[in-house]
């Protein structure tokens, strides 16, 4: 994918987050709190210090092999790995 291509992924990372979304606002009407509860990793001193670790490192990585066009993949990737870590 070359520099003109970060449209695509940014979309494709879009669509993820909104899927992660979606899935939370289901989670939520049927059990009303579980959407704090879900995303309190975010919030905690642990969970925060490894998004910003794996983000950072992720997106060295990423700019370094093809430069910015791969960052929304690494920063969605970050979210995910913070988000299994705190559980």
């Amino acid at each position: 994918m070359s520099v003109d291509g970060f449209g695509p992924a940014l979309l494709g990372s879009a669509v993820v987050l909104a899927l992660l979304v979606i899935r939370t606002a289901v989670r939520e009407l049927r059990v009303p709190g579980s959407a704090r509860h879900e995303w309190t990793f975010l919030r905690e001193r642990r969970g925060l210090a490894t998004f910003l670790g794996t983000a950072a490192a992720l997106s060295a990585a990423s700019w370094s092999v093809s430069g910015p066009v791969h960052l929304p993949w690494a920063v969605l990737a970050a979210l995910l790995v913070a988000r299994v870590s705190s559980q």
